[in-house]
């Protein structure tokens, strides 16, 4: 019998891969017992440059980065991909391609839990990249759900504090506070769920009673690296 072993790209941002980290060993040591841990690799990528390749809209660069990263991590023995980031699912397909191995792509455990729980309108909150770009929402589309967005202005908000506040660790509560309203204004709107679409958000909505149910990709996709770790090969 083989174990198997799961390659993480971090680093986007380091705040919320060590939460990747943590969750996805916990599971492994509550299914297994004793000491045991998840067996892991992680390359965790400097995100200031990847950053500045969003920006500039050069996402076949930020692919090439990660691609590589990902190959790397399948010469090192890794057997499948977790890109620990939803914004840089936009890449997904070339960054499994170039490395060569399965990659469990956030949005799909997101998928599965809205289903299982009979959710139809779900409003998705994100990176502008996330919100405004088709390539996170078609693949919720394309599962039958209705996705709801925050106005322009939300959308503002919501991207600055992802990338001034909690990329660099800091959950202020007039941020939470903000967040809060945006979720409540999707639910006039009719959303019945919220998708957490940005690995970070859950550091600041952590505990919070939102009115509506919260869908945490970071916990969802951890939850999905424990089950793929928690197969055995024949």
């Amino acid at each position: 019998m083989t174990g198997r072993l799961l390659g993480l790209l971090g680093g986007m941002s380091w705040e919320s891969t060590a939460h990747y980290y943590a969750q996805i060993n916990r599971r492994v040591r509550d299914a297994r017992g004793g000491l045991h841990s998840a067996p892991l690799l992680l390359h965790s990528v400097d995100f200031a440059p990847l950053a500045e390749l969003q920006r500039q809209g050069d996402w076949a660069q930020a692919a090439v980065l990660l691609g590589e990263a990902g190959r790397k991590l399948a010469q090192a023995g890794a057997g499948a991909l977790l890109i620990c980031s939803n914004t840089m699912h936009k890449v997904a397909a070339p960054v499994a391609e170039r490395a060569g191995i399965p990659l469990l792509h956030i949005a799909d455990p997101t998928i599965a839990a809205l289903r299982a729980a009979k959710v139809g309108r779900v409003g998705l909150l994100g990176t502008r990249f996330t919100m405004e770009q088709a390539f996170y929402r078609e693949r919720l589309q394309a599962a039958g759900l209705q996705v709801l967005l925050p106005t322009a202005a939300e959308r503002d908000d919501i991207h600055r504090v992802i990338f001034d506040e909690l990329c660099q660790g800091q959950v202020l509560p007039a941020s939470r506070a903000r967040y809060l309203d945006i979720i409540a204004a999707l639910q006039a709107a009719g959303a019945e769920a919220v998708i957490l679409g940005c690995t970070e958000i859950a550091l600041l909505l952590d505990g919070c009673e939102a009115g509506l149910p919260l869908f945490d990709t970071t916990a969802l996709h951890a939850q999905a690296a424990a089950a793929w770790l928690l197969q055995v090969e024949a």
